[in-house]
């Protein structure tokens, strides 16, 4: 997807936008085919309905409202519905345009303010998903580079030939074994060269390849077989065999993941099932962007480096390397955030507008608004689905999710959503759906389960980590509308009444202490029982618009102890660090302006770039903590509007 984002600046709160010129140097579907690791077809959906620019991750108070909980494979129908998504067509891009008209804009959930007072311009954003790289900063503060495919030498580790003793019958047979996805309780391998050697060879490769196996030899009719079998039932397969790992070596293998074009669940999901395990024994800091190059580190349990590197060799859009053994999986939310590297091209600003816009950012910020992918693409929000939960009005969950709605969907939905509004039959409406794993299968298959009058239980069969999505969304759309009327009523300064953090703890600042504070230091609250409000208006304001949607402030507690939100602090500012930019000319929108990590270690050339191009891009690069959204802080610097809404409107070419 390539979307323009302009804005020709006015008011602080109103946005004029004006349509690029036909002549933008825009790449066109096939040069963005193009951009791929190899030159082998891409795999796994790549509709780009994903702009949205961030690293976005669980404020440190709702942790524990969202582990790391990722939606398994479901073997049977997973090969189908890759295929279905990859080849559901988005329509035409004017079609598209059209239908995005009932997508949000920023003002529809509360971004409306900016900081700096330069004028603003226009520029291009992720033209091309390399023109977005992300490397994850760890908590010692170290940023993550793939620079390194070496494989820790480990003399436990199986040769070579353990990957290719096994013919693909054989791996089919073992994998269906393994899955337990046929009677069999056994699987016999015949030694064609019968030596000792090679049977070792053959041992070695069923039990590292398929974890949870055992093997024996036995002799039938004068011929050698290695026979597979379970260790020990079921269980085997979630905890991969312990006895075969070696003492000395630390349980988990770290290792960083260069992946382009693809979400950090769906990268698990396809490593897990090219490794034959389930996708809980990984584990990972924060979730990247799709449409991105990002870089960051994942932890797995008791798979070695060898197995690991051994994917490199088959996988599209990702590269794994620096590998280590450690002792500790990672958690959730434990970084200390992201390194930025952003190219926006043929950008209109003049030089003096560019300078003033990044010393801007640099020395006083952007507002932390939670950005758009928060609050979903289509015509229905998710902070309305989460206000419902709230409300405890289960009936209208369940309408929002599986209504009809206008605007741009896959034609399979379209036609569920018509079924279930004329039969409000769950079987019905779910044999419209090829694709079973998105939220509205889920629910069917949770209504068709449990019945129409316990929509509770059936909305609970939604993994967790999506239900929570749903409430922090309404938290996030709360806190961005009171952030822009902070903002209105006191502007960039600390005033009386405002709240600050002392440790963990929010208090507020009171006349007396007023000059000891800048706007840095002031946060505000994402609603919750076990938070404080603003001592001025805005604490009012809090009340009044939980009012409004029938939500009482002081009882955020919920029946289901899941729903309820305790509420966390969020600073309003943010002044990104590291930040450098720097404009280029060049002449040919395809052309990288930067090397990637990949790039170097396959020692491609830096691009060379005409002195005087046709066109001008900003390269820009900042560090962002966690949860702070990269999309507005580049809204702040060209002063428009992130949505698809707009962006669409603006440009309608919708790359695929």
């Amino acid at each position: 997807l390539h979307c323009a984002l302009n804005m020709e600046t006015v008011e602080m709160n109103s946005v004029s936008l004006k349509r690029p010129h036909s002549e933008d140097g825009v790449a066109n579907a096939d040069e963005i085919k193009r951009q791929k690791i190899s030159e082998k077809p891409k795999t796994g959906n790549d509709s780009g309905q994903s702009i949205e620019t961030v690293t976005e991750q669980p404020d440190k108070s709702l942790l524990e409202d969202t582990k790391n909980e990722i939606i398994p494979n479901e073997e049977s129908e997973e090969q189908e519905e890759e295929e279905l998504e990859d080849s559901d067509e988005d329509g035409d891009p004017e079609s598209f345009a059209d239908m995005m008209k009932h997508g949000l804009t920023e003002s529809d959930v509360g971004i409306t303010k900016f900081v700096s007072s330069h004028k603003g311009f226009s520029g291009i954003l992720k033209e091309r998903y390399s023109d977005f790289v992300v490397h994850e900063i760890g908590k010692d503060g170290r940023v993550s580079h793939l620079d390194d495919f070496t494989v820790p030498v480990d003399d436990e580790d199986p040769s070579e030939e353990t990957f290719t003793v096994l013919s693909d019958e054989d791996k089919q047979r073992l994998e269906e074994l393994q899955l337990f996805k046929n009677k069999e309780t056994s699987v016999a391998i015949e030694v064609m060269e019968d030596t000792k050697e090679k049977r070792t060879v053959i041992h070695q490769a069923v039990k590292s390849l398929f974890p949870g196996l055992e093997t024996k030899t036995e002799d039938r009719d004068g011929k050698k077989y290695i026979i597979a079998y379970h260790a020990a039932g079921k269980k085997a397969l979630a905890n991969p065999r312990k006895h075969s790992w070696p003492k000395s070596r630390g349980s988990y293998c770290h290792f960083v993941l260069y992946k382009e074009n693809k979400d950090t669940m769906d990268a698990i999901n396809v490593l897990s099932k090219f490794l034959r395990v389930k996708p809980n024994i990984f584990s990972y800091m924060g979730t990247k962007d799709k449409r991105a190059i990002t870089v960051q580190e994942i932890a797995v349990l008791r798979i070695t480096a060898q197995r690991l590197a051994h994917l490199n060799k088959c996988l599209m859009n990702f590269k794994l390397g620096n590998f280590s053994y450690k002792n500790h999986p990672l958690k959730l939310g434990e970084l200390q955030g992201n390194h930025f590297t952003v190219v926006l091209r043929n950008i209109t600003g003049t030089d003096d507008q560019i300078e003033q816009a990044m010393h801007s950012l640099r020395e006083i910020g952007f507002i932390n608004y939670y950005g758009m992918q928060r609050f979903g693409t289509t015509a229905v929000p998710t902070y309305q689905i989460g206000r419902a939960i709230l409300q405890n009005n289960w009936n209208e969950v369940m309408d929002l999710i599986l209504k009809p709605r206008p605007g741009a969907e896959k034609g399979y939905l379209v036609k569920c959503r018509e079924e279930w509004a004329k039969t409000k039959d769950p079987a019905a409406a779910l044999k419209k759906l090829p694709v079973k794993r998105c939220v509205e299968g889920q629910l069917l298959r949770g209504l068709l389960k449990y019945g129409m009058k316990n929509i509770i239980s059936a909305f609970g069969i939604i993994p967790r980590n999506n239900r929570l999505m749903y409430i922090h969304s309404y938290q996030s759309y709360v806190w961005n509308n009171m952030v822009s009327k902070r903002i209105e009523e006191y502007g960039l300064r600390a005033v009386p009444g405002d709240l600050t953090l002392k440790g963990a703890t929010a208090v507020h600042i009171e006349e007396g202490e007023v000059d000891n504070y800048t706007i840095h230091d002031v946060v505000m609250p994402l609603p919750g029982f076990d938070v404080i409000y603003p001592k001025h208006k805005i604490g009012e304001a809090y009340k009044e618009m939980l009012v409004a949607d029938n939500l009482d402030i002081n009882n955020m507690r919920h029946k289901i102890r899941d729903y309820s939100l305790s509420g966390a602090y969020r600073k309003i500012i943010i002044r990104p660090q590291n930040v450098n930019w720097e404009v280029v000319a060049y002449d040919d929108p395809r052309i990288p302006l930067f090397t990637t990590d990949l790039d170097k270690l396959e020692g491609k050339p830096l691009p060379v770039l005409p002195t005087d191009g046709k066109f001008r891009a900003l390269k820009m690069e900042f560090s962002l903590p966690p949860s702070t959204y990269a999309t507005m802080a580049i809204r702040e610097v060209l002063k428009m509007d992130t949505s698809i809404k707009n962006q669409t409107q603006l440009n309608t070419t919708w790359l695929r």
